[in-house]
């Protein structure tokens, strides 16, 4: 969502071309008063009010940047290594975050149980929105993937990204990087490795996830302390960067993204909040996979809190939001 929001801000803000007016010259008076009464300027059509939206955003797994093959629907070698449906509520005055664990046991429409990052392996980015819809019951108005080049870009683009860190660790994926206790400054490398560590913690994935929320907090953060999405070219060098790393679904158009940038014109800074959907524990599958249990009442609760409008009331009343 911030790269679509990104995107519509750029779209915004770049000069439109317009026509200018023939000049006019003085010409003799008509003998005869037959000049037609000019027409009415018509009222342009306001556009219309904000409606609540789910956005799903899906972090990819793979370095080759099979995006095509992922958008096409067809079977590829990635899975979503992060998966957040961001929800925006009709009001715009809240921007929520539900993290879903990547080895969530779900059921994948037409491919039976697996984990639920496996939709985007076996059906692309179609198949990861209609396993998402499924588990939460709810619709999914746009999908928007990133690969890891494309977050690397994103970090560099925004000229780093400040979080702060209250589980020191050093990563072991990839490249290898020692987090310090307190605020540390991310580069592309460091926040790739900051947001795709679990084997240094016990708890593994879960950490994970609270470190993948307390990173988007923090890019919307600066963001809006920055004026990032009204500065010219901060958002043109942030759109050219990342945008060949990014797959969109086809219903995010030109214009649903200026909608959107404007509806999103009042929302107070800092009002995200973020948690992960509530699950029933570590486990195994029949095949003896290591994986995440559902919880179906607590899951049933986030969906009837997203059909209703009453997300915040709901991560009050749980304690739900998430942090490092």
């Amino acid at each position: 969502m911030v790269l679509a929001v990104a995107a519509a801000a750029f779209l915004l803000t770049r000069p439109r071309t317009e026509t200018a007016a023939p000049a006019q010259t003085s010409a003799p008076a008509p003998e005869t008063p037959s000049a037609p009464a000019p027409e009415p300027t018509p009222t342009p059509t306001p556009d219309p009010p904000p409606a609540a939206l789910n956005i799903l955003l899906v972090g990819s797994d793979s370095r080759v940047n099979e995006r095509a093959v992922a958008a096409s629907g067809a079977a590829s070698d990635q899975r979503g290594d992060a998966l957040v449906l961001i929800h925006l509520p009709a009001d715009r005055q809240n921007i929520y975050g539900i993290s879903i664990m990547r080895d969530l046991w779900v059921d994948i429409p037409g491919h039976g149980a697996a984990k639920v990052n496996a939709g985007l392996e076996l059906g692309g980015v179609p198949l990861m929105t209609q396993t998402v819809e499924a588990l939460l019951g709810q619709p999914i108005n746009h999908t928007v993937m990133l690969d890891f080049q494309g977050f690397a870009a994103m970090t560099d683009a925004l000229g780093g990204v400040d979080v702060n860190v209250t589980r020191p660790f050093t990563s072991t994926v990839d490249d290898i990087v020692y987090f310090p206790p307190g605020v540390n400054r991310l580069d592309g490398v460091k926040a790739l490795a900051f947001v795709r560590e679990r084997h240094a913690f016990t708890d593994g994935d879960y950490q994970r996830v609270r470190n993948q929320q307390t990173f988007l907090k923090a890019v919307m953060a600066k963001m809006a302390a920055e004026g990032v999405l009204t500065d010219r070219t901060t958002v043109t060098r942030l759109v050219q960067t990342v945008l060949p790393h990014v797959t969109v679904s086809p219903g995010l158009t030109v214009e649903s993204l200026e909608q959107l940038a404007f509806s999103l014109r009042s929302t107070p800074p800092g009002n995200a909040l973020f948690f992960t959907l509530p699950t029933a524990g570590l486990g195994f599958s029949r095949d003896r996979q290591s994986i995440i249990r559902q919880n179906p009442a607590a899951t049933a609760a986030v969906s009837a809190a997203l059909a209703s409008g009453t997300l915040g009331d709901y991560i009050a009343a749980n304690n739900l939001q998430g942090g490092n």
